[in-house]
């Protein structure tokens, strides 16, 4: 049945940021899919009801509280899901984001502190898990387990609307989150065909990230209105992109990015910034 294809039974996966927000979403979707999952983030207190969650689905839930800045210990993250469980399947690279700053604010420590935080995360947690996702399935060939299942392993990155549209104050964050979009499709070359790299580019979320418009009811709509949509998305509609992205469904997709951003063209969050020259 087709709905079989979307199952990731048996499975370990790997879900930086998993705390809270899309993370913690795409982290119990993927135990509700039939996936052990290995949690990170900062937080241990997040991370345990997380746990709860995915242990409530049936699964099993490592917890490995750390901090995801530091390249070394995110990478350590791919040998811990191997050492509990293993073997290692999926890599959900979901930890990143920058916060908006005007362009004479956004010196070049910034911008580098973007591209490490969005893009060198990514790179270091799987660069550590390929050898470990090619011991899981044959290797040598794209030979599959059975018709329809992936040869190897997928990994699942957490882009953004920013990384192909232009709004002010967005520089930093937009410029990282197009680097990891152009670094799955580079990544997805390299790693073809036993392991499969896309991204979600992912457009206005309800998650702690939007806490200080939550309770604008103007803001909130103006977002609405910009959206084809008409609404603001649900961690619950990335978590499925990522289901999808990390599961059998999408066994013939690699190197592409699913814009799960509600349609949008352009930034839905106006930040406000005055013109160079213009009162504040």
């Amino acid at each position: 049945m087709i709905l079989d294809r979307f199952k990731v039974d048996g499975r370990v996966a790997v879900v930086t940021g998993a705390g809270r927000g899309i993370g913690a979403g795409s982290a119990v979707a993927l135990a509700e899919a039939g996936a052990d999952v290995v949690i990170s983030a900062r937080h241990s207190s997040q991370l345990a009801e997380v746990a709860e969650r995915i242990e409530a689905a049936g699964r099993r839930a490592l917890v490995v509280k750390a901090d995801l800045s530091d390249l070394d210990q995110i990478a350590a993250l791919a040998q811990a899901a191997y050492d509990e469980f293993g073997r290692l399947d999926i890599v959900v690279n979901n930890v990143g984001g920058t916060i908006p700053n005007a362009f004479l604010d956004t010196d070049t420590d910034y911008l580098e502190e973007a591209f490490r935080w969005n893009v060198s995360t990514a790179h270091a947690l799987t660069r550590a898990a390929v050898p470990l996702m090619l011991t899981a399935k044959p290797r040598g060939s794209a030979a599959t387990d059975r018709k329809g299942d992936d040869p190897g392993g997928a990994v699942v990155n957490i882009s953004s609307v920013m990384g192909r549209t232009a709004g002010r104050g967005y520089l930093a964050y937009g410029v990282g989150k197009a680097a990891l979009t152009h670094w799955t499709r580079l990544a997805s070359k390299d790693l073809a065909p036993l392991i499969r790299v896309n991204a979600i580019g992912v457009g206005s979320v309800m998650t702690s990230a939007l806490d200080f418009v939550a309770s604008d009811e103007a803001v909130m709509k103006e977002m609405a209105e910009k959206t084809t949509m008409q609404r603001v998305g649900e961690v619950e509609d990335i978590a499925a992109a990522v289901v999808y992205l990390a599961s059998p469904a999408s066994a013939y997709l690699t190197g592409k990015v699913i814009e799960a951003d509600g349609g949008l063209d352009i930034p839905n969050l106006d930040l406000r910034l005055p013109d160079l020259g213009s009162p504040a």
